[in-house]
């Protein structure tokens, strides 16, 4: 598949089946993620891979953190049945990738450059997995933004969670996409306006 047509076919598949990519090919979703722009090459990203029964780890985490954010917000305790819904969550896909914003102290590169350098890594993720034949979706929601999640993965204060990359093979069909009039997003800039 030549590029653009990756680029321009590229799609989201929420359902999502064994295999996923392992070995070789995992190594070189993961490498894509490495020539991510990267402002003085700082390197602001990590990942972390959750496979396997380390998935059900991962949902036993997100239930914990379910369960004390329902406590701090003076909130009613979740359902056994959303219990039950959030701890499966990880095992929507064989592979989920964590990518995380390593955010460093830097003069010349603010920490939401090297989060969109995280973002771009993520987007390569799916590309590049896309590329060697099996699909995914990127996954944020609540659990990206705890910090009893954050602290359960091992991240440092600095860091912050951009996605969770479910990867996998496509479970059905994907979903159709319009395709988009380009004109209806970019307009060309002649100088400042006027006010």
């Amino acid at each position: 598949m030549d590029a653009l047509t990756l680029l321009h076919e590229r799609n989201s598949a929420p359902k999502l089946c064994e295999p996923g990519p392992s070995g070789k090919v995992l190594s070189d979703i993961l490498k894509s993620a490495l020539r991510s722009p990267d402002h003085a090459r700082i390197k602001p990203w990590r990942f972390l891979t959750v496979e396997a029964g380390a998935r059900e780890s991962l949902g036993t985490l997100f239930v914990e953190s379910a369960k004390a954010a329902a406590i701090s917000n003076n909130s009613p305790p979740p359902s056994e049945s959303e219990l039950e819904k959030i701890s499966r969550q990880p095992l929507r896909a064989p592979l989920v990738i964590i990518v995380i914003a390593a955010i460093k102290e830097h003069p010349k590169v603010p920490p939401i450059e090297q989060i969109l350098s995280a973002g771009c890594a993520a987007h390569s993720i799916l590309l590049a997995a896309h590329a060697l034949g099996y699909a995914g979706v990127w996954r944020t929601g609540i659990h990206a933004y705890d910090q009893r999640v954050k602290s359960g993965l091992g991240l440092a204060p600095a860091e912050a969670i951009v996605g969770f990359i479910y990867l996998g093979t496509i479970d059905g069909n994907y979903k159709s996409l319009a395709e988009l009039p380009v004109e209806d997003y970019c307009e060309s800039w002649n100088g400042p306006i006027d006010k």
